[in-house]
């Protein structure tokens, strides 16, 4: 759960130099962006000649919520910006910073990662902290976001949470794309956030794991063999047949697009399959724990 970010570029996908790792509390990405977005919204809703109170009613977000946009304290969810730039005429303005306020969800680290997952076809993913974050309920993000350490500002756990929660429509998408996680045992035992959102999130889990484009495997706490002992790392394809590899340990956290270092990813996930429970073991496994629980 790090912050501190690189990404290893090939220099083929113009994603930009690497990061170089954090000393300090992290500051929010493109938050000047948030504020002249807000500016602007603003400023189309008073052209439009409409009270926060009314606009607020159009779109159906509460009068709080839409101060907080206006004023670049919260980062507003694309369906917003879909609707009040037709709902106030706005002729495309908002639309153009779209792309931007999508992007300043997520913090540095993530967000070339966040992009390529939302065009995958295949996503895979292994994950031996916690349970991973496509897979997580609201209390148990909310709960991990908390822990994190230095501590983040309320609304900064907020946005993430929103943006964490608005990926999980990637179970939504038509075509579904295919989805694998490999998830260590002693996770599936971390009762993050107490035994009820423990429980939620097993419960979650179990219910994903049982859709046919999804499959959810335990790596057994007396396995012999593991070929993960290096870290957990997440695999994808997209529609132009592109591989990525995205990886984190502790204070390094990177987007690999070089060839030779996505196949060595590919090959210790084949072996992690392999050494793992099978699917249906795996969720034998998750609703043993929950009878017992």
């Amino acid at each position: 759960m790090s912050e501190p970010t690189g990404v290893e570029n090939d220099g083929a996908l113009g994603l930009g130099e690497g990061h170089q790792p954090d000393t300090g509390p992290e500051p929010e990405v493109n938050s000047v962006m948030v504020r002249v977005f807000g500016r602007q919204l603003k400023c189309c809703r008073l052209r439009a000649g409409l009270e926060r109170p009314e606009f607020a009613s159009m779109v159906g977000y509460s009068v709080s919520t839409i101060a907080a946009y206006e004023q670049g304290r919260r980062i507003p969810p694309p369906r917003l910006i879909d609707q009040a730039d037709e709902v106030l005429d706005a002729g495309g303005v908002l639309l153009e910073m779209k792309e931007e306020m999508e992007k300043a969800q997520y913090p540095p680290f993530f967000q070339d990662a966040a992009r390529f997952e939302t065009e995958a076809v295949e996503l895979h993913v292994y994950g031996n902290q916690a349970a991973p974050g496509l897979l997580q309920t609201k209390e148990y993000a909310q709960e991990v976001f908390r822990m994190w350490r230095p501590l983040l500002e309320e609304e900064t756990i907020e946005q993430r949470l929103a943006a964490r929660l608005e990926r999980q429509a990637i179970f939504a998408r038509r075509p579904r794309p295919q989805l694998s996680f490999v998830i260590e045992e002693a996770v599936l035992h971390r009762r993050i956030g107490g035994d009820q959102a423990w429980r939620e999130q097993l419960e979650q889990i179990l219910l994903i794991g049982q859709e046919r484009n999804v499959d959810v495997q335990a790596m057994p706490l007396n396995s012999g063999l593991h070929a993960g002992l290096a870290g957990p790392f997440t695999l994808m394809e997209v529609k132009d047949g592109r591989r990525i590899a995205y990886t984190e340990v502790q204070s390094d956290s990177r987007l690999h697009t070089e060839r030779k270092r996505v196949r060595e990813l590919e090959v210790t996930y084949g072996c992690l399959r392999a050494q793992a429970l099978t699917p249906k073991k795996s969720l034998a496994l998750i609703e043993k724990l929950l009878r017992e629980g």
